[in-house]
C-alpha cells in the first residue's frame, strides 16, 4: 500500500494556538484499583485532551485511544497521573489532561449482622500534566442520610430524616484514594447507608442517625474539619444537599479551603 497522507501534521498559518483538543464522552471498559490491591470493573465516562501549537494542523485522535486501552487495567491515582504523563509525551504536547468519571464500588457489611453488599459512589479523576507541574482532582458524591436536629427538638414524637448527596472535590497527592475520601464523607453525615440490612442492622442505624441529627452546615463543617486532618489533601470544596422529606425545596451548603 503507498503511504497515506498526514493531514493532521500539515502547517497551519493562521497563528492560533489551541489549548485543548482530545476527544470527549468516550464510553470505556476499565480495571480500578482499591488501596488494598483488590480490583473491580467498571464502564468509565473519558476525556482525554491535549495542547496543539500554532503551527500544527490537527492532532492524532487515534493515539488518544490506543493510551487509554494499553493502561486500562489496574488504574490507581498515581496511573492517571502517570497516563496523562505518558499522553503529553505521545503527542509532544506542553499540557495534558485525562479525566475519567465512573462508578466506584465498595463492599460494605451491614452493621450487626455482618451481610454485605455493593454500594455504588460516583468517582471523578481529574489530572493535568506539564513539564514542571502534576495536579490530581478527585470528586467523590457520596450518598448519605441525615436526621433534622430542629425536627428532632421540637417533636414530641420522632424527627424527620431524609437521604442526601455530599460531593468532596480535593486536589490531593497521588497517596489519596477515593475510599478514603468517601469515608471521610460518610463520617460527616448522621449515617451511612447500606445495600443490605436485615431487621437488626435497620435497628441500628435508625438510632445511629436519631442520636446524630445533623444540618447541612453540621455535614459541611465535619468534613472540612476531617480534611484538614489529611495530610494529602491540600485544596477541597464539600458540598452537601438534602432531598428534603418535609420541603418542596433541597437543602444546601458549601465550603471550601485552599483553592
Amino acid at each position: 500500500m503507498p503511504p497515506l497522507e498526514d493531514t493532521q501534521s500539515q502547517l497551519d498559518a493562521r497563528g492560533v494556538p489551541i489549548p485543548r483538543v482530545g476527544i470527549r464522552g468516550l464510553r470505556y471498559p476499565l480495571t480500578l484499583q482499591h488501596p488494598d490491591g483488590s480490583a473491580f470493573h467498571a464502564t468509565a465516562t473519558a476525556a482525554l485532551t491535549a495542547d496543539l501549537s500554532a503551527t500544527e494542523r490537527g492532532t492524532h485522535m487515534s493515539r488518544f485511544v490506543a493510551l487509554l486501552h494499553e493502561r486500562r487495567h489496574g488504574l490507581t491515582p498515581a496511573g492517571v497521573l502517570a497516563m496523562t504523563d505518558a499522553l503529553r509525551g505521545r503527542l509532544g504536547s506542553q499540557e495534558a489532561q485525562v479525566v475519567l468519571q465512573m462508578p466506584w464500588f465498595l463492599e460494605k457489611r451491614a452493621p450487626i449482622t455482618g451481610e454485605p453488599g455493593f454500594l455504588d459512589y460516583q468517582v471523578t479523576w481529574d489530572a493535568t500534566v506539564t513539564a514542571t507541574l502534576q495536579r490530581l482532582l478527585t470528586t467523590v458524591v457520596v450518598p448519605i442520610a441525615t436526621v433534622c436536629p430542629c425536627s428532632k427538638a421540637i417533636s414530641d414524637r420522632g424527627a424527620h430524616n431524609q437521604r442526601g448527596a455530599l460531593t468532596l472535590t480535593v486536589v490531593g497527592t497521588a497517596a489519596l484514594w477515593p475510599d478514603d475520601l468517601i469515608r471521610l464523607a460518610e463520617l460527616s453525615a448522621s449515617c451511612e447507608l447500606y445495600s443490605v440490612l436485615k431487621r437488626p442492622d435497620e435497628k441500628a442505624v435508625t438510632e445511629q442517625a436519631y442520636d446524630n441529627p445533623v444540618f447541612v452546615e453540621d455535614v459541611v463543617r465535619n468534613a472540612a474539619v476531617l480534611a484538614r486532618q489529611n495530610p494529602a489533601i491540600l485544596a477541597f470544596r464539600v458540598e452537601a444537599e438534602n432531598f428534603e422529606s418535609i420541603h418542596h425545596h433541597n437543602a444546601y451548603a458549601m465550603v471550601e479551603e485552599g483553592w
